[in-house]
């Protein structure tokens, strides 16, 4: 275990039953940190699989941090970065295996783009397909098309266009928003805006961060340098209440930063529409899956 105040980047992973999962997250971490000292805290929502106990014996150079209760992510890891120092935080779901890159690597890119206040990798589904991580922030009517046709097929303008189809993903650019999975900030750039939104438990973190740096003048920066494959919903699942925590985190978003003015009266209607969407979505995947 390193000396926490002399890493040069910080990794807060918030664990909860995700199995044999985080034991390889962590291997896979060890094994493309490229030379840095890293800060590793596992911060654990009351695990009962034993999951943070295994992985922790076979990686003893990690911290552990046990609740007594399940504190959901945003909190989380707050409550990780909170225990660290480093000039660099990288938050890092425990579904996720580094696939390409070393975290040296991610750190250069990070140092070479100051002004980026988050930076994201490509991401791969397990299958090794490339995930659409790096995305824009769709308007009303996007975000709507999306919404309504996404949960049966994907092949759909609006979702192309939210998705940014046409780019392959092996090129950096500047983007509006990445994936939650694994999101690697300057510690100023937290110090700037604040740390994450503890009113999002789960899901809409990254939007409503990414969202905030933006009007603070950062910017989101995705490169391909880093890829890391990451196994969606082992903590979560699939089931109905998870699409309704979901549909809760897009309309507080939609409440904090696109509802203002002569918008606010939009909000019971976008309830509505978040609440139909989700039992849509649910539904959608229990045939899926039949």
């Amino acid at each position: 275990m390193i000396d926490p105040a002399t890493a040069d980047v910080a990794v807060v992973i918030v664990n909860y039953n995700t199995g044999a999962w985080l034991e390889r997250c962590l291997s896979s971490l060890q094994g493309h940190q490229g030379g840095v000292e890293a800060d590793v805290i596992v911060v654990d929502n009351a695990s009962s699989d034993g999951s943070h106990v295994a992985a922790i014996r076979a990686h003893p150079w990690a911290r552990l941090v046990e609740n007594d209760e399940n504190r959901y992510l945003s909190p989380a890891w707050n409550q990780g970065a909170r225990e660290t120092k480093a000039p660099y935080l990288l938050f890092l779901n425990p579904d996720t295996e580094w696939w390409r890159g070393t975290l040296s690597d991610y750190l250069r890119i990070a140092a070479a783009n100051p002004e980026a206040g988050i930076v994201g990798p490509m991401i791969r589904n397990v299958d090794g397909t490339v995930y659409p991580s790096g995305r824009r922030f769709p308007d009303i009517v996007e975000g709507l098309g999306h919404a309504f046709v996404s949960p049966f097929t994907r092949n759909n303008p609006f979702t192309r266009r939210y998705h940014l189809e046409g780019w392959d993903r092996t090129t950096e650019r500047a983007v509006d928003w990445v994936s939650g999975c694994c999101m690697l900030f300057p510690r100023a750039a937290l110090d700037d805006v604040g740390l994450l939104d503890e009113a999002f438990l789960l899901y809409g973190e990254e939007l409503d961060v990414a969202t905030r740096l933006r009007d603070a003048g950062w910017d989101v920066l995705f490169t391909p340098v880093v890829e890391i494959l990451h196994e969606i919903g082992v903590s979560t699942g699939r089931s109905r209440r998870m699409s309704l925590m979901h549909s809760a985190s897009i309309y507080r978003y939609y409440r904090k930063h696109r509802a203002a003015g002569w918008r606010r009266l939009t909000l019971p209607f976008a309830w509505l529409v978040l609440r139909l969407r989700a039992e849509i979505a649910w539904l959608a995947g229990k045939v899926r899956s039949a």
